[in-house]
């Protein structure tokens, strides 16, 4: 995603705290005029949001996208299912593989690709809390190591 027309509108932060992001992947998502409008805006959540396959088609569930004040009537409900757009042979993929290995499909971003808006997907497996723990710890030591590093150049 560092190509200059990639503009990103939403992370979430919380996904890679909680899963271990085994694989990631691009996804279109199906959105109306005034959810496009909101998300320009900034009006997005992607916190507790998670994808499911319905019917051999990728939805994303519980995204929230604030209504477009300037909207009125066209707006749609914030939380409502949004189709994500992929190739019928990816989706079957990444079905089997949440149905077999009890992975989780969990959007990581959203971003503008040029005009279009896009969805980076994680195929994840959740983290214990132990593993949470240790995160933080390794976290914490490399920080004391920027630290030590820092002070030893003065």
């Amino acid at each position: 995603m560092a190509s200059e027309n990639m503009k990103t509108i939403s992370v979430n932060k919380k996904a890679r705290h909680d899963y271990f992001v085994i694989e990631s992947f691009e996804a279109g998502i199906e959105l109306v005029g005034t959810e496009v409008k909101s998300i320009r805006a900034g009006g997005v959540n992607l916190k507790d949001s998670w994808c499911g396959i319905e019917n051999g088609e990728l939805m994303v569930k519980q995204m929230h996208i604030s209504p477009y004040e300037h909207g009125n009537i066209f707006n749609r409900d914030p939380l409502r299912e949004r189709r994500l757009l992929m190739h019928k042979s990816e989706i079957n993929r990444l079905y089997g593989l949440v149905r077999q290995k009890e992975y989780t499909l969990i959007p990581l971003s959203l971003y503008f690709k040029g005009s279009r808006v896009k969805m980076q997907l994680g195929l994840c497996k959740g983290k214990k809390l132990y593993d949470k723990r240790e995160d933080a710890a390794k976290r914490d030591a490399a920080r004391e190591i920027d630290r030590a590093m820092k002070e030893h150049r003065r």
